[in-house]
């Protein structure tokens, strides 16, 4: 009899389902659990059966509703979505358990099956220690404004998580099933009983706290480990190995307090208290550790003996207590904490929760700390205790090398235009006879250059600038004082968004100099100056402005002091929304060609930074495939990609989640720099035809939402996007400037708008038209050709596989509903009718290269978890509908907003990616 292997999936919803109605029941009484239970059942009947008359019933009851019913609705439903992603979580936890305990081969994704595949590729375990000798493997947190759950509510499922997993992992006797079943059932009550929604708008110093817990959930315990474990297969591969101790390869940046792209909050002094708050949150940890390890290692002198390096560090210890006279470790351990506490001190000004045994002195830097440590490290080995520090020392030692005493390196970002108006403004007090806006690119190339070249900084302390030229000088000076207070390690990336040229580059090359971070008689730079590339055209031009930069001996002589280590952003999201979907993932894929050709002619390491957002319409999708579908020579053991909104909770909430996460990342990275570049590249006639598809594609999206008369009120109007930009979910604005064009919207809002009416339109649009006219030029052998691509090639298999995930997550009948909200029939109709058409060509011609019969057959577990979903979204989606009509009616109170609000929010955890 073959095992349901989703069994205990269903078990697990039903019984958090069931314990959320009796919750309902118990506090909002017997009507409202018998309402919100009738739609349920009616919206599963409609799902299930595809009956019309179910819809009809459904929609009645809905529109039906009170202002107050609707909000309990909202919210019932809202938390079963909760749920559920917490009872999927656990079900992969559960079944990768599983296959671990039955000793089944090692998982795709996997550390273990990427390092299987190099070894039957005949890699030598040294040879996979010494690529990570110059490997580079980071996700950056950033606080883009699609996370609506509040960390409250985080915090909720992470009890109700580590209930359900408890249940799973341990027999319990029944008190025990009665006691977690109890705990449980509080743990939903408390959940329901906790605002959904934040009353104010974050400011960054919240979003910087919001980080930090997924350092203290996670990454501070996780990415040890994953070390250990990495360490661990590669010498049992190699006993020559020994005791392998890998470089710091795979560490975590963030963007929360260093972003200033269209956020005005982000200053001077919010980076600075970023800084100080992940500098606290790092250094409390070490504390904690030392404490623990010092309780734990209390062995005696005369059992076990101590290097002379641990005894030297023993008799420096302020530790004089009687009782540990003859616990060498203790003592050492006790010094190192004094020391560490009065590091905090130092750092922070402030003392720590728990207080040292005596005064002093603190470490300079992480490395002496680090010193320390492997004193006692090597002790334990040397005398027969090197059990002892394989555990909670070794997880320690491996912390501190990766995140030092800064936690993660903050990337400082700013757009072009601002670093050109404060440069202007700097040259027009210092050189009243440049007019340095009027000239053309290579007049401004020479000025900076010429500037670049001299120590002398041309900012005056005796002139007042604007404030936004003495915000921007500002901000490099705070970096150049955290270099000094963290090390340098603490800042090391500066990126300029809106890159389409040279002078670009060297204008932020100026201001850095101006702070001390660029010192041109030392030809010494001290951060990584990194180009942004977003749009269409830029992405196009990248190669050719890189080529030029490298061209300048100026400009290498500074690359030579990062190692002629060059980083490349590039910008899904804006490319996204400038471009459509597939020219978008096109322009990126010939971009990145462009790339490796230009720094392999100028003898540069190439690290490319991919800006991919948590949905498809940003460049999202799983992150294992898109690695791996990148061209040739594009990794080459370096990767970094920013982790976004929601993205972030849903990878890295859940500490064995965030593992396989991270796990994924490294695997990925190091199958797509050792082996596929062993496969053959893309035959010339499937990069042909992407670029018909592409050329099709792009007028076809840009003619609907740039050419299109009317089209920008269709979309304000038919989506949530005035009530999103009213959400409480960041600090930054929705849009670049006031009013509502598209070109100035941000593409975030622009896509979370097209995923909560459920048309996920940036993600599809423009395929179906593509597909359909190299079909009609190519009669006899197009869709042949379409479907050798996608077997063959792993990026047009991945573009489409990520269409899938995306076209099944949408519903045209509910975004129908969305489209009555316009004023306007003929618009409506026109618009909507057009888009209507364009799904169905996209679907028709996706399964039609794919072979399924369905969508998502290829998927079948994604497939299952939507087919779960829809029936506790759809009642949202028909809510959400419903209220934002009787607000733009005029029925504008608190409780509609609200209602609108907690719909948004439930639909975006139904949905997991939707910004």
């Amino acid at each position: 009899m073959t095992q349901d292997k989703d069994a205990p999936l269903r078990e697990d919803i039903r019984l958090l389902g069931r314990m959320l109605g009796d919750t309902v029941r118990d506090q909002q009484g017997e009507a409202v659990f018998g309402l919100i239970e009738r739609i349920r059942q009616t919206s599963v009947r409609f799902r299930r059966d595809d009956d019309r008359a179910a819809r009809q019933e459904l929609e009645g009851i809905l529109d039906a509703l009170s202002r107050e019913q609707t909000i309990q609705v909202a919210r019932a439903f809202s938390y079963f979505s909760h749920l559920a992603n917490i009872a999927e979580d656990q079900h992969h936890i559960r079944r990768s358990r599983a296959h671990l305990i039955a000793g089944s081969a090692p998982r795709e994704g996997s550390l273990a099956h990427a390092l299987a595949r190099a070894f039957a590729s005949d890699h030598e375990a040294s040879e996979l220690a010494a690529f990570f000798d110059t490997a580079s493997i980071s996700p950056v947190l950033t606080a883009h404004p699609t996370e609506v759950q509040r960390k409250s509510i985080l915090n909720c499922e992470t009890d109700i998580a580590r209930l359900l997993d408890r249940r799973d992992r341990m027999v319990l006797t029944p008190e025990e099933r009665e006691h977690s079943d109890e705990a449980m059932r509080r743990a939903v009550l408390i959940l329901w009983q906790t605002r959904m929604l934040r009353p104010a708008k974050l400011s960054v110093v919240d979003e910087v706290a919001n980080g930090l817990s997924y350092f203290d959930a996670t990454f501070l315990r996780e990415v040890p480990r994953l070390y250990a474990s990495l360490e661990d297969q590669l010498a049992k591969r190699d006993p020559a190995l020994g005791a392998l101790e890998l470089p710091a390869f795979l560490r975590v940046g963030s963007w929360i307090g260093g972003d200033r792209d269209g956020n005005p909050f982000v200053t001077a002094e919010v980076l600075e208290r970023a800084l100080a708050m992940q500098a606290g949150a790092v250094l409390g940890f070490y504390l904690d550790e030392l404490h623990t390890l010092g309780a734990r290692l209390s062995l005696a002198a005369g059992l076990v003996s101590a290097s002379d390096a641990l005894l030297g560090l023993a008799d420096r210890s302020p530790d004089q207590s009687p009782h540990r006279k003859d616990e060498p470790y203790r003592r050492a351990i006790s010094g190192i904490y004094a020391r560490l506490a009065a590091t905090h001190r130092a750092l922070l000004g402030s003392e720590p929760p728990r207080h040292a045994v005596a005064d002093a002195e603190p470490y300079l830097n992480a490395y002496e700390l680090s010193e320390d440590l492997d004193i006692l490290h090597r002790s334990l080995v040397a005398n027969g205790s090197a059990a002892l520090a394989r555990g909670r020392l070794r997880l320690l030692r491996r912390a501190l090398r990766v995140f030092g005493f800064h936690l993660a390196p903050i990337d400082l970002r700013q757009n072009s235009d601002v670093h050109e108006r404060v440069v202007a403004e700097l040259l027009a007090t210092a050189q009243p006879d440049v007019d340095y806006r009027a000239l053309d690119e290579t007049d401004r190339c020479e000025v900076l250059l010429t500037e670049l070249a001299t120590p002398r900084p041309l900012a005056s302390p005796h002139v007042h600038y604007s404030d936004e030229t003495e915000g921007e000088l500002a901000i490099f000076r705070a970096a150049r004082r955290a270099h000094l207070r963290f090390g340098k390690e603490a800042i090391t990336n500066c990126i300029i968004s809106k890159t389409d040229d040279v002078s670009d580059m060297l204008e932020l090359a100026l201001l850095l100099k101006e702070a001390g971070l660029l010192r041109p008689h030392e030809q010494a730079l001290d951060v990584n100056i990194i180009p942004l590339f977003e749009t269409i055209e830029d992405l196009a031009n990248a190669p050719t402005v890189m080529d030029r930069l490298f061209a300048l001996p100026a400009y290498m002589s500074l690359l030579e002091s990062r190692d002629r280590m060059q980083e490349i952003m590039l910008g899904y999201s804006d490319s996204n929304k400038d471009g459509g979907f597939l020219t978008s993932g096109w322009s990126l894929y010939k971009a990145e060609i462009g790339l490796v050709e230009v720094f392999a002619k100028h003898d540069v390491h190439l690290r490319l930074f991919h800006g991919r957002g948590g949905s498809v319409g940003r460049g999202g999708g799983p992150s294992y495939q898109a690695i791996l579908a990148q061209p040739g020579g594009a990794v080459q053991g370096r990767i970094r990609l920013t982790e976004q909104g929601e993205v972030i909770a849903a990878k890295y909430n859940n500490p064995e989640v965030g593992r396989r996460n991270l796990e994924v990342l490294v695997a990925a990275t190091l199958e797509a720099s050792l082996l596929t570049d062993r496969a053959p590249a893309p035959r010339a006639e499937f990069l042909d035809t992407m670029q018909a598809l592409s050329d099709t594609a792009f007028a076809s999206y840009r003619g609907l939402v740039y050419e299109t008369e009317g089209f920008e009120r269709y979309f304000w109007e038919s989506t949530v996007i005035s009530e999103i930009a009213e959400l409480n979910i960041g600090s930054r604005p929705a849009s670049r400037k006031k009013g509502t064009r598209i070109e100035d919207l941000r593409a975030i809002p622009w896509v979370f708008s097209w995923s909560q009416c459920r048309l996920m339109l940036p993600g599809w649009f423009g395929f179906g038209a593509a597909v359909k006219a190299w079909r009609a030029a190519h009669p006899d052998d197009g869709l042949a050709r379409l479907q050798a691509m996608y077997k063959e090639w792993s990026f047009f298999a991945t573009l489409l596989s990520n269409m899938d995930m995306v076209l099944a997550k949408s519903d045209l009948a509910i975004a129908s509903r969305y489209a009555g909200l316009v004023k306007d029939p003929a618009l409506r109709d026109a618009i909507f009718g057009r888009i209507r058409a364009e799904w169905q060509d996209t679907v028709d011609a996706l399964l039609a290269i794919t072979g399924q019969k369905e969508l998502l057959d290829d998927n079948p577990l994604l497939k299952r978890s939507i087919r779960n979903r829809f029936p506790y979204l759809d009642p949202l989606n028909h809510v959400q509908v419903e209220l934002l009509r009787r607000h733009r009616d005029g029925h504008d109170d608190a409780r509609v907003r609200l209602g609108i609000h907690i719909s948004i929010n439930g639909v975006a955890a139904g949905l997991r990616n939707s910004g």
